[in-house]
């Protein structure tokens, strides 16, 4: 369908069309109406590249991510909750889990969208060093620790660690294994520093057999934990970087025959809607992920309208959610 077919439905020009379609003046009320009419009939919409050659605007705001797993999820429900009313649209491009190319994978798929399919983007999780751009406006959330230029949106990761490992010194434990998230984003580097800074301030020395990798990734978490949970001095209580890896330990656990909490308490990072439905529900800290959506959008359309915002960093608190899987250790 095109706009020379809602023309000639509606017995008018294109430019007629045209100016209808972009609110312009010049067109009589019956005959916008009509056109209007056709155009709800044939259920026609404008291109976006078109719009955007026209208008130098497209009103539509691109959200880059590398796939679509729990996080990302939550984060767009924000997303959508911010746009309403504002005029502008969301459209959603996922790498599919297709990031080898970590250092690059953000910038191909940016200059993708950008100049004449979106106004501006949010990168989710982003690990290149990426700069700001010139007339395309980018909001990072979680992101890499590359420029600090970037407009962005995260949470108290240092503190929600401490939290964690506070909870599970206060239930007795001393020997408290630390699953760490991605290497590259400042998050990881921030909750492990977390885990160490508590550990440190109760006098409890950190083991390094005890802190293995779990890349915020399910099956790598699991093997780590196998690994920790294999071990002859195995930890009572193990802290993952992200609450898919703590299901996947919890997993892993009652796979060696292990009960969590009565053998093994276990905490997490986010609070997904899936960690208070593993068995048990999952005690973690919760970052406040569809409000990091929401703020983010909010910082983000200011950029677009070329306005500034009163500040481009902006880092929401984070909280200890206590559930089933942890409890206090068994003195021997």
């Amino acid at each position: 369908m095109t706009i020379r077919d809602v023309a000639e439905r509606a017995g008018v020009s294109v430019a007629t069309v045209s100016k209808v379609l972009n609110q312009r003046y010049g067109v009589a009320a019956a005959t916008s109406a009509r056109v209007r009419s056709v155009i709800e009939e044939l259920g026609y919409e404008a291109s976006l590249v078109a719009q955007s050659l026209r208008n130098h605007r497209t009103n539509v705001i691109g959200i880059l991510v590398a796939d679509l797993e729990p996080f990302s999820t939550e984060l767009l429900k924000g997303a959508a909750d911010a746009i309403r009313g504002s005029g502008f649209e969301l459209v959603v491009y996922s790498a599919g889990g297709r990031t080898d190319d970590k250092a690059g994978w953000e910038r191909r798929y940016l200059s993708r969208l950008s100049g004449t399919l979106v106004d501006g983007a949010l990168l989710v999780t982003p690990a290149a060093a990426l700069e700001p751009r010139e007339g395309t406006p980018v909001v990072a959330v979680d992101p890499h620790t590359g420029s600090a230029e970037l407009p962005t949106i995260d949470s108290d990761n240092l503190r929600g660690a401490q939290l964690a490992v506070e909870h599970l010194l206060a239930l007795g434990h001393r020997r408290i294994a630390l699953l760490t998230g991605r290497p590259d984003l400042q998050s990881a580097q921030l909750r492990e520093t977390g885990y160490r800074r508590a550990l440190a301030t109760a006098g409890v020395p950190v083991d390094e057999e005890l802190v293995q990798v779990g890349a915020y990734d399910p099956e790598i978490s699991a093997a780590s934990a196998r690994r920790l949970l294999d071990s002859a001095s195995r930890p009572t209580a193990i802290f993952a970087a992200n609450d898919l890896s703590a299901i996947a330990t919890v997993e892993a656990a009652r796979a060696l025959g292990l009960r969590v909490p009565e053998d093994l308490s276990v905490v997490g990072f986010d609070n997904i809607p899936e960690s208070v439905l593993c068995v048990p529900p999952l005690t973690t800290v919760e970052q406040p992920i569809r409000e990091m959506g929401r703020r983010a959008i909010e910082l983000l359309i200011p950029l677009i309208n070329g306005e500034q915002p009163e500040t481009t960093h902006v880092t929401l608190d984070t909280r200890l959610v206590v559930r089933q899987s942890t409890r206090q250790v068994e003195q021997s």
